[in-house]
Parts: structure tokens; sequence; C-alpha cells
């Protein structure tokens, strides 16, 4: 990332991440509102934390881009790592809540009825992280950036987990309330999967 037009492009590339991040974030939580499904709201949370995680890479690849100084006689690169850390720290926050949110209603059958909404969304979700998630894991690798990689890795764990999500509410639309619950604790085991190799 040495020329200007390269951290044009990373930097462009992590604000659409931003962006879309924002965007699937607000139309899960709509959604995870009005139907109170587990599977959905985890996953509004799950983009909300995405939306944390992809502003702190676009600080990071903003920061690194800058030429070295007095004060980081070695550029500013390392930064990166950091952000690197930071999701992974945040996967695992959400990994936690999940567990405990779907035990939690397991337990106390605390079960949705059947709707469409939370299946659309779902599908919107996992086209939508499907081509953020290429287009960060491309421009990573022709500038060897590490924070947009780490991000693309993220997106790819949102869209596995909109998949599982996905099924969940398939199985309760035909009448099992319990594939909610177990649908958001396949979320968690994603997440703590993919955070593992992210934190190596």
């Amino acid at each position: 990332m040495n020329d200007s037009g390269g951290r044009g492009k990373v930097k462009k590339a992590a604000a659409l991440s931003v962006l879309a991040a924002l965007l699937l974030t607000v139309l899960k939580l709509i959604v995870g509102y009005f139907t109170n499904s587990l599977g959905v709201i985890s996953e509004a949370l799950h983009s909300g934390l995405d939306l944390v995680a992809a502003g702190i890479t676009l600080i990071a690849v903003q920061k690194a881009s800058k030429h070295a100084d007095s004060d980081h006689p070695y550029g500013h690169g390392k930064i990166e790592n950091f952000a690197a850390l930071a999701e992974t720290i945040l996967l695992w926050v959400t990994a936690g809540w999940i567990i405990y949110e779907a035990l939690r209603r397991i337990v106390g059958e605390e079960f949705i009825e059947p709707n469409i909404w939370g299946i659309a969304v779902m599908l919107v979700s996992i086209f939508v992280d499907y081509e953020r998630s290429q287009m960060l894991y491309k421009t990573a690798k022709e500038f060897d950036s590490q924070a947009l990689e780490a991000d693309a890795l993220h997106f790819r764990t949102d869209m596995l987990s909109s998949v599982v999500v996905l099924i969940g509410l398939i199985f309760v639309s035909l009448g099992f309330g319990i594939g909610d619950p177990l649908g958001a604790l396949g979320v968690s085991i994603v997440i703590l999967f993919v955070s593992y190799n992210l934190g190596k």
C-alpha cells in the first residue's frame, strides 16, 4: 500500500463495508423487533458489532496508510494488527450473548410464530455479505491489508450464520418452534470457530 491509488482503494473498500454493515443492522433490528425472532435479533447484534468492526477497520487502514514520522519511524502499519484483534474480541462477545439468550428461550420454551419477514431479511443478508466479502478479500490480497482480510473473514462468518438462521426459520415455518433458538446457537458455534482462527 505504498501508492496513493492503492490506499484510496483500500479506504473505499472499508467505507463501503461500513455502509453495508449499517444497512443490514437497521434492517435486521426492524425485522427482529417485530418478529421477536432470536435468530434475526442475534444477527442484528452481530451486524451491529460488524458495524463497529468495520469502523475500526476504516480507521485502521487510514492510519496505516500514513507515512513514517518521528513518533512512528517504521510507519503506522501495526495498527491493522490491533484492528484484527479488536474484531476477534467482538466476535467472542457476540457468541456469548447468543448462547445465553438461546438457552434461556429453549428452557423457557419461548418460541416464535412462523413469518416470512425473517426468512426474507436473511436472504438479503446472505446476498449482501457474499458480495462485500468478495470485494474486501480481493482488495485485501491486492494491497496486503490485514485489516481488510479480517473484515472479509468476518463477513463470511455473517453469511454462514445467516444461512444457519435461515434454516432455523424454515423449520419454524414447518411447525418446529425450537428451530429459531437452535439456529441462533448454530450462529454462536460458527462465530466461535472463526474467531478462534482469526485470533491465532
